[in-house]
């Protein structure tokens, strides 16, 4: 599963948020003060980069305007003058005004007639002043360095808080909040949704209003996809601290074994499947590639089951109701893992992972030592 991150690099000085409104077109007009001849571009940082829009060569009055269609769902752009940025928003309204002051349009400007618009605004001055206080703490020398670490993790925790107190939890459904989770610190973004439990949080909480208030929109997705990422990833760190191998857990055979209920209720055991070629599969259907996974996995069993192939699969999905529901039609052992017990045991560091087990029970390989799992299971039937 991948998920964007890289779209909102420029947001360490700002861009643009966009919300739905009744209008098939939106316009973003204004003034730059001091820029004659300058190009100013209009610009949508889209999941997949930045594209121009339009531009216009600044006159002495140094007036613009620029229209576009609406989107359906928040989208969001900026307003650039070589690697100067201005922050603008949409909400419901359907024109934007600013003012700006050349050279420091970043953060010498004003804007009017969207609230979001506002707020973005609020969010890219902080973030600069943060970036001034962070490179100020760091040549500091008269300052130890054990010491300035720990103000530089004090002040980053305090100004997360803020983001999400003040911001985030207080109007997820918001393009603001979308911007706020993005923000960074060069190239470093403030927030850490792959293995930070509390930095997760604040995307699930953006993720679910947007799934709420902007069905199907692919940046709902996005923040959907890297929410259910980081929750995985978090899980299986948690696990691994909280567990040690279980010495008793360790059969004879020398496979580790699990023991869990299906999808239909009976108690599944791994040892039980001595005698077969066992396809041990550590998965989580929320992945952006699991239709794909599960068609090359229904191929293999089509194909070799009669022949003593059997597929045990672990989800990790933390939704039991939706597990339930993929894993309804699906011909071998669909398991359910919520705590994460297991991905401990086998060492699995990330979705999807799987090993190959034969007749004997004996643990033969992981996916990195297999190049090619078709032929690995025909030479083990």
């Amino acid at each position: 599963m991948k998920a964007h991150f890289t779209w909102i690099a420029v947001a360490a000085i700002g861009l643009l948020g966009l919300t739905a409104c009744q209008q098939s077109k939106f316009t973003v007009e204004g003034t730059i003060e001091g820029a004659q001849d300058s190009i100013l571009y209009f610009e949508n940082v889209s999941l997949e980069g930045l594209v121009t829009l339009d531009s216009v060569k600044l006159s002495s009055e140094g007036t613009f305007s620029f229209s576009q269609e609406r989107p359906e769902a928040p989208e969001f752009y900026i307003l650039r003058i070589a690697d100067q940025i201005i922050n603008v928003s949409i909400d419901s309204t359907e024109t934007v005004t600013i003012h700006a002051q050349w050279p420091n349009i970043g953060s010498d400007y004003e804007v009017s007639g969207s609230d979001n618009c506002s707020r973005i605004r609020e969010l890219a001055l902080k973030q600069q002043e943060l970036q001034r206080r962070f490179v100020a703490l760091q040549y500091d020398r008269s300052m130890p360095r054990v010491a300035s670490r720990d103000s530089l993790d004090h002040m980053l925790q305090a100004y997360k808080n803020d983001l999400i107190y003040n911001y985030i939890y207080k109007q997820p459904e918001q393009a603001s909040s979308y911007f706020a989770l993005f923000q960074a610190i060069g190239p470093w973004l403030i927030f850490d949704p792959r293995s930070n439990p509390d930095d997760v949080k604040a995307f699930a909480a953006v993720a679910t209003s947007w799934d709420t208030f902007y069905p199907g929109a692919l940046r709902g997705q996005n923040l959907h996809n890297i929410a259910i990422e980081g929750m995985n990833n978090t899980r299986i760190v948690a696990a691994r601290q909280a567990q040690t191998i279980d010495q008793s857990k360790i059969v004879e055979s020398g496979v580790l074994e699990i023991s869990l209920a299906d999808n239909h209720g009976q108690q599944q055991t791994l040892t039980s499947l001595r005698g077969k070629v066992v396809l041990l599969d550590f998965h989580s259907f929320t992945l952006k590639d699991s239709p794909q996974r599960i068609l090359m996995l229904r191929d293999l069993y089509n194909k070799y089951h009669v022949q003593g192939l059997e597929i045990y699969q672990v989800s990790l999905d933390t939704d039991e109701h939706f597990w339930r529901q993929m894993t309804q039609h699906l011909p071998w052992i669909s398991v359910r893992d919520a705590e994460g017990e297991n991905v401990v045991r086998y060492n699995v560091q990330s979705v999807p992972e799987f090993f190959l087990i034969d007749r004997n029970n004996q643990l033969q390989k992981r996916s990195s030592q297999m190049k090619d799992l078709e032929a690995e299971i025909r030479s083990l039937l």
